[in-house]
Formats: C-alpha cells, structure tokens, sequence
C-alpha cells in the first residue's frame, strides 16, 4: 500500500507467469472483484485491492480493460499478509529451470 500503483495487466502478467499459468480471465476478474467495495455482502479486510481505475458498477457495468486500470493492497491487506512475513516462513528452493 504505500508503494505506487501498478497496470493490472502487469500484476495479471505476474500471476500467470508464476503460479496460474490458465489464462489471464480468471486472473482479472479475482482481481477486479477484490476492488469491488460493492461486491460482496461483507468485506474481507484482509484480501482486498486499492483500485485506480473503471472496476466496474453496482449495475453490472464491467470493468475496463486490463490495460486501463491500476492497482495495489490496500493497507489493511497489507498489514494482514506481510507484517509477520519473513525471508524464513517459507524454505526456498530453485525452480525447475533455476532462474528464481
């Protein structure tokens, strides 16, 4: 949250290249459905994204393209996920081709 926003299709770019390598739809609208404050009946607090952007309306407006919109973790997901993160929570190992 207090880093700069970042194009939604670099985040969704991300995502595939790493862990969901099924098509960048599903991605996107996970993504634009956490950015959604309207969405659901309760909030999450812990999951949700800062948009920037054309996410879409109450009366079943979709959201823009990828391309057009922004985002980043909103600072209670933030707080949530990363305060206790730590190099040490997880045992790193190469990926299959050593590259990360």
């Amino acid at each position: 949250h207090t880093k700069p926003f970042k194009k939604c299709a670099r985040v969704v770019g991300e995502v595939l290249g790493k862990y969901h390598p099924h098509g960048d739809t599903a991605v996107y609208d996970a993504l634009v459905r956490l950015a959604q404050p309207f969405a659901m009946r309760e909030r999450l607090g812990f999951c949700e994204v800062d948009g920037h952007g054309n996410f879409g309306s109450q009366d079943n407006d979709p959201a823009a393209a990828m391309r057009y919109t922004e985002c980043r973790l909103a600072p209670l997901a933030a707080d949530a996920l990363l305060m206790d993160l730590s190099p040490a929570t997880v045992d790193y190992a190469p990926t299959f081709d050593a590259s990360q």
